[in-house]
């Protein structure tokens, strides 16, 4: 696949460029190039990234970093049981438990909450970090709600993390979670606070919380295109009007210059 010329593969990040030491440099240059396409379009344009990323593979399997970033554009295009070999080959070389949250997330995609219910529940997660281990509380709340335990999911989300004003990295996804865990409850008034809360603290706009909240608050958003659209139409159903209006004027002074 053709890698664009700004791209020399140094934008990588220096761990995943020690990992590529191992391999001859041509080599590892030409690996770092497709792993930084992969980080490049996973979010916009997820088949693209996948692509790069079989080609990493294809060169350089036996990287941990490699098969990290297969895994990720997999599960980016919902290939589940793919991104879960190419995790747990991830996790074999590094020995880390850092995957173990989008592993059990897997499990749900593959139609297996409950295994994901027993991860969330292993010794693994108390070696997570914290971002990790709020993961880790979000999958875990998603398999309850794939089982139809909302009460439960709700529950499974209230936490320190949960409570605490301080905004974090997870905070704006874990609010919305919560709101959307009460929507689904048919608990509207929690759920708009905890939609709102969640807007405080999207700096980024990784979620749509502004938008289910303007939902929940009965705001319509009409597009300025299509009302463009809209009155181009009146205009030329105007003008067409006016036309025939006309064309009948016409016809009644010719019939008039008859009489």
């Amino acid at each position: 696949m053709p890698i664009p010329e700004d791209v020399t593969g140094d934008e990588i990040d220096k761990d995943v460029r020690q990992e590529l030491q191992s391999l001859p440099k041509t080599l590892a240059e030409d690996v770092a190039k497709n792993l930084v396409m992969v980080a490049r379009l996973i979010d916009e344009d997820p088949e693209g990234a996948y692509g790069y990323s079989k080609v990493a593979l294809r060169l350089a399997s036996r990287v941990a970093a490699v098969r990290e970033a297969a895994g990720f554009a997999a599960y980016a295009n919902q290939k589940y049981s793919e991104a879960l070999a190419e995790f747990r080959a991830a996790r074999r070389m590094t020995g880390t438990v850092d995957l173990w949250p989008v592993m059990a997330d897997c499990e749900r995609g593959l139609g297996r909450p409950e295994k994901a219910l027993d991860m969330a529940g292993a010794p693994e997660v108390h070696k997570l970090d914290k971002a990790g281990q709020v993961e880790m509380r979000l999958v875990a709340a998603g398999a309850r709600r794939d089982m139809g335990q909302l009460d439960a999911a709700i529950v499974t989300l209230q936490s320190p993390e949960l409570a605490s004003n301080a905004v974090q990295p997870w905070t704006a996804r874990l609010r919305y979670a919560y709101g959307d865990a009460l929507l689904a409850a048919g608990r509207e008034r929690e759920a708009r606070e905890w939609f709102a809360k969640a807007v405080e603290a999207d700096r980024d706009g990784s979620t749509d919380a502004s938008d289910r909240l303007a939902e929940l608050d009965g705001v319509e958003f009409v597009d300025a295109l299509d009302e463009g659209e809209g009155e181009g139409a009146v205009a030329a159903e105007s003008d067409e009007r006016s036309e025939d209006e006309r064309s009948e004027d016409d016809r009644d002074e010719d019939d008039r210059d008859e009489d």
